[in-house]
């Protein structure tokens, strides 16, 4: 998980835009059903709602809307330059920290009624990369409506959980299409937004989860899904 706020590396625009072509190039292959590694567990994406009797279910088996996720008692934040933006419950709050304005350098941290962050995104023209060697089980990805046809491959909202050495760690954010590609590649790009990155990152603290029913229960419960929909809710013009 990446820091509220978040120390930029000396990452070149030039390698931004060649990791973009990248991007470009796998966009068909990510967006399309297809087969998978042994190492990876299939991406998922528009999972339908959960079963009657798990958490977050209702009696038709759709998911209800998130608390304090009604159209009225929504806040819509953007970021200083008005391009990239996002909605949160009234009762929650962010603090944004832009370092640097020329190249852009912002990070918004997005806190629950207790000031506890849960969420951060972050948006520039300088990037870090981080990579994985983990295997990769997806627990849920669904393709993020505002940012649709500003990167290619379409960021998803994700939460997947990565083994190894014997650990797991569970993560929820952003990922660059979908977060493992449909043939077995772990995806751990960034995504592009022209030239500039995008990273949102959902924050836990410790071990959160003591196994992945453990983990989907809370996805589905009224704190998970409210993270989600903070994530889904991203637009950028």
């Amino acid at each position: 998980m990446r820091p509220a706020r978040r120390a930029a590396t000396s990452m070149a625009l030039t390698a931004v835009a060649a990791l973009a072509l990248a991007a470009c190039a796998a966009d068909t292959s990510v967006e399309s059903a297809g087969s998978q590694a042994p190492e990876a567990t299939a991406p998922v994406s528009g999972s339908p709602a959960p079963k009657a009797g798990s958490p977050g279910a209702t009696a038709a088996g759709k998911q209800p809307a998130p608390p304090g996720f009604h159209p009225d008692s929504l806040v819509t934040v953007s970021f200083p330059d008005g391009r990239l933006s996002f909605q949160h419950p009234k009762s929650w709050h962010v603090e944004f920290f832009q370092p640097s304005a020329s190249p852009l350098v912002s990070t918004a941290t997005v806190s629950d009624p207790t000031s506890q962050a849960k969420i951060t995104i972050y948006t520039g023209n300088i990037a870090d990369v981080v990579a994985s060697n983990a295997r990769r089980t997806v627990l849920e990805a669904d393709p993020v409506p505002g940012l649709r046809g500003h990167s290619v491959p379409t960021p998803h909202s994700s939460f997947f959980v990565d083994r190894s050495g014997g650990t797991a760690q569970y993560r929820m954010g952003l990922t660059a299409g979908l977060p493992v590609s449909p043939d077995g590649k772990v995806q751990d790009g960034l995504v592009m937004l022209g030239d500039r990155v995008l990273t949102a990152d959902v924050v836990f603290t410790g071990q959160p989860f003591a196994n992945d029913e453990e983990a989907k229960a809370w996805y589905w419960g009224a704190e998970g899904q409210a993270l989600k929909a903070v994530l889904m809710s991203l637009s950028y013009r």
